[in-house]
């Protein structure tokens, strides 16, 4: 083969990145092969510590937060969002370019409230008699009233607050928290949740999921009387001392099966799970056990009433976890069908679920400050969105879903409080004003725990995955004190 034929053939053999076909097709095929690869190393580096505590990337305002959520969404035109002008306006059509609800009936007449509103502390922030407990703590509120997201529906809506994403399978709120920061203790979970006992959120465990991460950065499901966690009893019959020989056994078995198989995340986290279980058969039962309190503690918090003792006994225990190092508790108000979804009727059914938050979460806050413990936490108050100021028309005063703007307060661990943030429209309907995006949110409560949400990212699928997503979001730089 001469000189010219053997130049034409590997010219036409190579590529323009001067590989062969051959190569260039290898070449890419092992590195589309390695991608699970270097997911899965990634998984297995944060397993292996995910119970340490870590450095954050600057000083941190608070190091723990207490998460109430209202499942189905609040009123924020009955709560914390003042609006005379549904007053002027009550019965008119809502002229804003709206004219279909999310149930997909015409947008209703504007309502006003039924419940008054007026000024509460030194800094006249304006509250609705739904919340007079809470209203004692104004001058420590920062309320921001004009959030707004991305869904109208409940199941996508509660997946965002909690993950960013109106799409399952990413990691919680908590969880980032968790894989950014470590644990505070070693004998219970970093990341406790406890549902209403009517039903847990739609869309279920999904709104506390790790997603990609490994499995021990998702919210453990706490109950309040008995069991903290149901199955965390040992079998009668089996005492501590077998039950740790038992362990030991198989955690050694365990871990040679993890290292012949070149590492996996899940059965990391698995045995991480068996020891944290055995830790937490004592420091669990303890931590619950808030019948050990004064009874003046219990009254604060409304044990002694039928309306707020289930929501009153959680925020009771959600301070007896904060003392013991839990770095995240979000406690869920409302569920099955008795949440705070009031399409039918608002005075009846935020009056019953007020009454049944007010007293238990203005307890917690006087006991944080008590117990020297407020500048460390964080408090964060609203729903996957709000309600529309508009009635729906079915009979009673009812209100329909509302993403377009919509109120949600935070207070504690720097932040600023006796003020509002935001604004929404003349009737309550739109942000308009400073408008904040859920992972607006996200990233000024990573920042208030010393998180820098651009930086605080989870190498999957090839990607650099952030809590904030990938469009530009901002610190609500007021919210800091």
């Amino acid at each position: 083969m001469d000189m010219d034929n053997n130049t034409t053939t590997f010219l036409a053999n190579h590529t323009p990145c001067g590989n062969t076909r051959r190569e260039f097709l290898w070449q890419w095929g092992g590195g589309f092969a390695a991608l699970p690869l270097v997911d899965l190393l990634t998984r297995e580096a944060a397993a292996q510590t995910a119970l340490s505590q870590k450095a954050a990337h600057f000083p941190a305002k608070a190091k723990q937060v207490v998460f109430f959520f209202l499942n189905g969404g609040p009123s924020q035109v009955d709560t914390f969002d003042h609006k005379p002008a549904l007053t002027k306006y009550a019965g008119k059509s809502y002229d804003g370019g709206l004219q279909i609800g999310s149930n997909g009936r015409a947008i209703g007449k504007l309502a006003p409230s039924v419940f008054p509103f007026r000024k509460h502390g030194d800094s006249g922030l304006e509250i609705s008699s739904l919340f007079p407990h809470v209203a004692r703590f104004a001058d420590d509120l920062c309320v921001l009233n004009s959030m707004y997201a991305e869904t109208p529906t409940h199941s996508p809506g509660i997946l965002q607050m909690n993950s960013g994403s109106i799409v399952l399978g990413r990691p919680s709120l908590g969880s980032w928290l968790g894989y950014g920061l470590g644990t505070l203790n070693e004998n219970l979970p970093s990341y406790v949740v406890m549902t209403d006992h009517r039903g847990g959120p739609r869309g279920g465990a999904g709104a506390w999921s790790s997603g990609f991460m490994p499995a021990q950065f998702q919210g453990t499901l706490f109950r309040s009387q008995g069991a903290p966690v149901l199955n965390l009893k040992a079998p009668v019959g089996i005492d501590d001392k077998t039950q740790r020989r038992s362990l030991d056994l198989l955690g050694r078995l365990n871990r040679e099966n993890l290292q012949s198989r070149g590492g996996n995340s899940e059965l990391a986290a698995r045995i991480a799970s068996y020891e944290l279980a055995f830790r937490m058969q004592t420091e669990a039962t303890e931590a619950v056990d808030v019948e050990s309190e004064p009874d003046a503690i219990r009254e604060m918090y409304g044990l002694n009433e039928k309306r707020t003792e289930y929501f009153g006994r959680q925020c009771l225990l959600t301070r007896r976890l904060l003392e013991r190092g839990v770095r995240f508790v979000q406690l869920y108000s409302g569920g099955g069908g008795d949440s705070w979804d009031a399409h039918v009727d608002v005075p009846d059914n935020h009056g019953r679920h007020c009454f049944e938050i007010d007293q238990p979460i203005a307890a917690l806050m006087a006991d944080l400050k008590r117990q020297g413990m407020w500048e460390d936490t964080l408090l964060i108050w609203g729903g996957e969105f709000g309600r529309t100021p508009t009635s729906e028309g079915v009979g009673k005063p009812g209100r329909d879903h509302n993403h377009y703007g919509f109120s949600m307060w935070l207070a504690g661990g720097g932040v600023k409080g006796g003020q509002t943030i935001g604004a929404t429209d003349e009737t309550g309907f739109k942000a308009v004003e400073k408008r904040f995006h859920v992972s607006d949110l996200h990233a000024t409560i990573l920042h208030l725990l010393g998180l820098d949400h651009d930086h605080l990212t989870f190498l999957h699928e090839g990607l650099d995955q952030r809590l904030t997503g990938v469009n530009p979001r901002k610190v609500i730089q007021e919210v800091l004190a």
